[in-house]
């Protein structure tokens, strides 16, 4: 209700509320002066023996239309709902939803607090913490990345141990806090049968089969001269400082396939991490971050 632009919208409001207030309690009015001859038909019939009798209406009901209109009056004056007028009691879902969290942080604060104080590594073997971390990461993060955390197409597997930016603990917190920004330029301009190349040699690095070997080694040698040394090195391992990915592994965000990768590097990729520290708070994605980094461990254990 604070939004309107003027006031003509908060009287606008303010009358339609009333009025319909209003005419409920007049037909109360006329209903309680009426006269009635109850036993007597209005000479409507339905349904061959369902008939319409000049009775009044049940006290009980009378008296219930009676109690509503009652407290919808009072609850208008109480709360807010007479356009921009805010209630006696200046109650908001706003100012509800931070009450509520105020007194969720006060019990479990000193909890939070324990954890925020110790290294991640130490989180991410407390049991209590990572059951904890594992119903946040329900809640904020399995969207994108699935309940167990493998993601999808565009979105990383986190139990991998691919990192885009780097795996360890404190580069963890850091991607959840502050969101990372991933960009793969456009190569268009390199024409189709290069990029055909590229895609080729690309595959070879990780071993995939139905790789053309011609134009896998045009491939190498495009790849050397061109733009992606710049950011995937001239081993082809990435770059963790600006989040280009090593392509010399079996870990693939969009796909493997031929085509898709052409499709990459013909069009490039945009993807986006949100930052989440404004939200959750430096304690909870400390948390976060440890249960994050423990499901990379036990792949890597796994290995």
């Amino acid at each position: 209700m604070s939004d309107f632009v003027n006031n003509f919208w908060n009287m606008y409001v303010i009358v339609i509320v009333l009025a319909g207030i209003l005419a409920c309690a007049v037909l109360l009015i006329v209903q309680g002066k009426a006269t009635f001859t109850p036993g007597k038909t209005m000479g409507h019939v339905w349904d061959e023996t369902l008939e319409e009798y000049n009775n009044p209406m049940p006290k009980w009901w009378s008296w219930m239309f009676v109690i509503t209109v009652v407290f919808s009056l009072v609850y208008l004056v109480l709360f807010p709902g007479l356009g921009s007028f805010p209630g006696i009691l200046k109650w908001t879902s706003v100012g509800q939803y931070k009450a509520e969290r105020e007194r969720m942080d006060a019990v479990v604060r000193p909890l939070f607090d324990k954890y925020a104080a110790m290294d991640i590594r130490a989180v991410a073997s407390d049991k209590q913490a990572m059951e904890m971390g594992k119903r946040m990461f329900l809640t904020y993060c399995m969207q994108c990345h699935g309940a167990d955390a493998r993601g999808a197409k565009g979105f990383p597997n986190l139990t991998a141990g691919a990192w885009l930016y780097g795996g360890e603990p404190e580069q963890i917190e850091t991607t959840i806090a502050g969101g990372r920004m991933g960009i793969m330029p456009s190569h268009e301009q390199l024409g189709a049968e290069t990029i055909k190349d590229l895609a080729n040699y690309v595959r070879s690095l990780s071993g995939l089969p139905g790789v053309d070997a011609a134009r896998a080694a045009r491939g190498q040698e495009a790849f050397a001269n061109n733009d992606c040394v710049g950011c995937h090195g001239p081993d082809a391992k990435g770059m963790q400082a600006i989040g280009a990915p090593n392509l010399t592994d079996k870990v693939w965000l969009y796909g493997s396939s031929e085509a898709t990768i052409i499709e990459t590097i013909t069009k490039g990729r945009q993807n986006k991490m949100p930052a989440w520290k404004e939200f959750l708070g430096d304690a909870k994605v400390h948390i976060l971050a440890a249960y994050v980094f423990s499901l990379s461990q036990g792949q890597q254990n796994a290995k």
